[in-house]
């Protein structure tokens, strides 16, 4: 039996008046603008249209939740888009400190990275403040068909050892070709599971 059968929007919030406190587990999926956060979320859900996609960046302004079944999963505003206005940034910043404030109700966030960058500063600032926070969290390197297998494997130890983790720690995926779905399933099983045995 597969471990998502359906997904399907639930809510957006604007404010952390409107957050969620769901009564399953919830994942956060977050990174950079144009990091590939919506196309992740169509290709886990095996929808095309689930999350709307943009090809221009910085277009996820709000926290928008999907009901995955087992799990609910929470979108979050991309950063680092240097387009917006600095009081934009301000308010997205905002907006993730205190949806990160609530992390009694995160069961783990997935860092969205694109495999052919190095990671920015921005992911960096992330990266620290979840370990800082103690929010467990994997780097998914996204847009991984852009690349050669082999390419891609050394572009992963690259990544991995950027962000000082284990290459166990980073996933590989392709929202194109669907490479990584599989690896990607099982860590979230791996999730709900450490998450149900608590």
């Amino acid at each position: 039996m597969p471990l998502i059968n359906s997904a399907k929007f639930i809510t957006s919030a604007a404010d952390e008046r409107q957050f969620l406190t769901p009564s399953k587990p919830m994942i956060a999926v977050c990174g950079k603008s144009n990091s590939g956060k919506s196309s992740l979320i169509n290709l886990l859900a095996r929808q095309k249209g689930l999350a709307k996609t943009s090809s221009a960046p910085g277009r996820t302004r709000l926290v928008n939740y999907f009901d995955f079944g087992s799990f609910v999963l929470a979108d979050l505003p991309g950063y680092g888009y240097a387009a917006v206005s600095k009081e934009e940034k301000e308010k997205w910043g905002k907006t993730l400190d205190k949806f990160f404030a609530q992390k009694e109700n995160i069961a783990h966030v997935f860092l969205l990275s694109d495999i052919r960058r190095d990671p920015s500063e921005d992911d960096f600032t992330m990266a620290g403040f979840l370990n800082y926070h103690i929010i467990p969290f994997s780097v998914i390197a996204t847009k991984s068909d852009k690349l050669s297998k082999m390419q891609a494997k050394v572009r992963l130890r690259a990544v991995a050892y950027a962000f000082g983790l284990g290459e166990g720690n980073v996933i590989a995926v392709s929202a194109l070709t669907g490479d990584g779905r599989d690896m990607l399933e099982r860590k979230i099983a791996d999730i709900l599971h450490v998450e149900e045995g608590k």
